[in-house]
């Protein structure tokens, strides 16, 4: 089992989630956070005061996946993300250990 992690730009959600769902996958976590990569923030006017915004709105959404969906699911998100634009955003995967289902006991892959 895998834990998948993208960061994607906030208004591409829609098509990730779609995307993610022809697939297969039944389980999204999405959290708003704020950070920065290569794009470095950007400069913003406001009141005729120019200002810096270090860091842009982002969000994460976790998934955690069968071995056998890993593939599928990262070229979903890569897919349906892509603007081709800096600050797309970038997708993690890590080793799951461990997933217990807390209403009904179920452990391993039976409790994604």
């Amino acid at each position: 089992m895998k834990l998948i992690t993208g960061v994607i730009k906030p208004f591409k959600l829609d098509e990730v989630r779609e995307a993610l769902a022809a697939i297969g996958v039944s389980g999204i976590t999405v959290t708003e956070v704020k950070g920065f990569g290569r794009q470095k923030g950007h400069t913003e006017l406001y009141r005729g005061a120019e200002y810096v915004v270090d860091f842009l709105p982002k969000l994460k959404i976790e998934i955690a996946v069968r071995d056998d969906l890993v593939d599928a699911t990262i070229d979903a998100i890569t897919k349906a993300a892509h603007t081709g634009k800096i600050g797309d955003g970038k997708v993690f995967v890590a080793e799951l250990e461990q997933v217990l289902r807390i209403r009904t006991g179920e452990t391993g892959p039976d409790a994604i």
